[in-house]
């Protein structure tokens, strides 16, 4: 999209035992995730941004509109006038009309703006041509989100808040549905603010991010660049902390069911994916899934063998464990070490190492570049 609009949120909201305060002012990505943990106050922002919460108090703009306003004057636009399309966890349609009934009130309801694409567009982009006689108890989770997405489209919204739509999908759904929803700003021309706590989610999805902690923001910036920052454990989770790279495709090794990857000029191994010579993919490599020696190592079972330098170490004292962070040809990976790993291989910032990691580790973590 060109024009990206600009989005300001300085707002403060206080429940009986959660309390919001959060300041932000960005121009949307394509999508933005808003990363945290349960609790961190996610789905408080989009409640905020398309609102549902009047007791907000602050200030809510949106491309140059005044959506609500600090004292005196206390400016508040109700939801039905912000064009803010809203995708709960469940689905939330409406269970006396089937998919085509549900897909027509939306519509309907929105004649009178800019639409973002027709009704016959709408279902063929989301395959919803042989659910449209169906009830809702008749489509499967991820069947019901796709129709939940398509109809929020339908309501031509300016802006798409989608709040953890994969949250009670299993891992096969997630995988069905994650493709539509990449494809949303492309297809419809509307940025999308996506609420998850699965770095997967964001890794696949997003070209932007903010992390929230406890109603706080702790962080925010291109993907890959925030979750590299090792100064995020508390916040990112450690389990599943890691980089997103992006790299090239060379080649492919039928026989062997492995593409070769070109990181930077660096060449790197990983299953068999199918795309095109040229083109660009995104690598989700995590902390755990590497290995770092000081001299380059001989007869082993990993495939890919990279030579960098150590830019940072962050020991946790009270923890087993050091996270590295290592300057590669291709950019910024992330290594967990324990700590007597590194005193015994005496690394520091500038050390040159080895980062050895298993083709296998990439399955399911490499996704087209957008």
């Amino acid at each position: 999209m060109s024009d990206k609009p600009l989005l300001t949120f300085r707002f403060r909201l206080r429940h009986t035992d959660f309390e919001a305060a959060l300041a932000h002012d960005m121009r949307l990505a394509d999508i933005t995730a808003l990363f945290g943990h349960s609790g961190s106050g996610k789905t408080t922002v989009l409640r905020v941004l398309a609102g549902l919460e009047s007791r907000a108090e602050g200030l809510v703009t949106f491309d140059g509109e005044i959506w609500q306003s600090e004292s005196p004057d206390r400016k508040f636009v109700p939801p039905h006038a912000r064009a803010v399309g809203y995708v709960f966890q469940d689905a939330r349609l409406f269970p006396h009309l089937d998919v085509a009934g549900n897909l027509a009130f939306a519509e309907a309801r929105s004649r009178n703006r800019r639409a973002l694409s027709d009704l016959d567009t709408v279902i063929a982009r989301f395959d919803l041509e042989p659910l449209l006689q169906r009830r809702p108890d008749k489509l499967s989770g991820g069947e019901q989100q796709r129709v939940a997405i398509a109809r929020a489209l339908l309501a031509r919204p300016r802006l798409l808040l989608l709040d953890e739509p994969l949250s009670a999908l299993d891992t096969p759904r997630k995988a069905e549905i994650l493709p539509y929803i990449a494809r949303l700003p492309a297809q419809f021309g509307v940025p999308v603010i996506y609420v998850t706590h699965s770095v997967d989610e964001v890794a696949y999805l997003a070209d932007e991010m903010i992390v929230l902690s406890k109603g706080r923001k702790v962080a925010d910036g291109p993907v890959g660049e925030t979750l590299a920052r090792l100064d995020l454990g508390p916040a990112t989770g450690r389990f599943e902390a890691g980089v997103v790279l992006e790299a090239s495709v060379v080649c492919h090794d039928r026989e062997y069911r492995l593409t070769t990857l070109d990181l930077g000029g660096a060449p790197i191994e990983v299953p068999l994916i199918e795309s095109q010579p040229g083109q660009r993919v995104r690598l989700r490599l995590r902390a755990r899934d590497v290995t770092l020696a000081t001299k380059r190592p001989e007869a082993l079972s990993a495939r890919n063998i990279l030579e960098g330098r150590i830019v940072e170490i962050a020991e946790e004292a009270e923890t087993t464990y050091a996270e590295t962070l290592v300057q590669i040809p291709g950019g910024l990976i992330r290594a967990r070490l324990t700590r007597r790993s590194v005193a015994d291989l005496a690394l520091a910032p500038g050390t040159t190492v080895y980062a050895l990691i298993k083709s296998i580790s990439l399955v399911g973590g490499i996704t087209a570049a957008r």
